[in-house]
């Protein structure tokens, strides 16, 4: 956890009884998970425990994010914004965070990014197969198939970059990130797990 406390304190909350906006992220995935507010009290009860406590303003009291569920939220590291007006706070949850039983509160594009979405897309077309579609093509074809394709693709993003032609850089990398996603959905993967091994090698 940083060592902000004082600043945070002093900056943030003018008074006892003021709500802060505290903005949540997953320190791993850097999604955003969440919003809640906080005083100067659950702040500080934050702090000492390292679990995220908002104060609800429909129970008017402090809540450990987690007190039901057991899906806490460990604090990683904090700041404020600009304008000492938002906390955000970086974590590592214990399980999902929105009362629906998805990992993010915030369900749209932005939320989980585009490769997320299309991730999504290429898993659904392994499930369901349908016909017409490349991706289902690609899948019949099978897997010393997909990676042959990968490998196209990779010499293909090497000649553009070798050329300095930074258009069709850009476009022969949307195709080889494609194809490796679909190589890793033959597999059962995704970029959430190569997201895991990287993140490991940061520790």
């Amino acid at each position: 956890m940083n060592n902000s406390k004082t600043n945070i304190q002093d900056g943030v909350f003018q008074n006892p009884l003021q709500l802060i906006p505290a903005i949540i992220q997953d320190d791993k995935t850097l999604k955003v998970l969440m919003l809640g507010y906080m005083n100067l009290e659950s702040w500080e009860k934050s702090l000492k425990t390292g679990l995220v406590t908002f104060f609800s303003r429909s129970k008017q009291r402090l809540w450990i994010k987690g007190e039901s569920s057991g899906n806490f939220l460990q604090i990683v590291s904090y700041e404020a914004d600009c304008d000492n007006d938002t906390i955000l706070i970086r974590v590592n949850p214990a399980g999902v965070v929105c009362h629906t039983g998805s990992v993010s509160c915030f369900q749209g594009r932005d939320s989980e990014g585009f490769l997320g979405k299309l991730n999504d897309v290429i898993r659904k077309r392994h499930e369901e197969m349908p016909e017409g579609s490349y991706t289902t093509k690609l899948f019949e074809a099978g897997v010393e198939r997909i990676s042959k394709k990968v490998g196209e693709e990779s010499a293909e993003t090497i000649i553009e970059a070798i050329k300095g032609d930074k258009k069709r850089l850009v476009y022969e990398t949307a195709d080889l990130i494609y194809h490796l996603m679909v190589l890793l959905e033959n597999f059962n993967l995704s970029f959430t797990d190569i997201e895991d091994e990287l993140f490991s090698r940061m520790k």
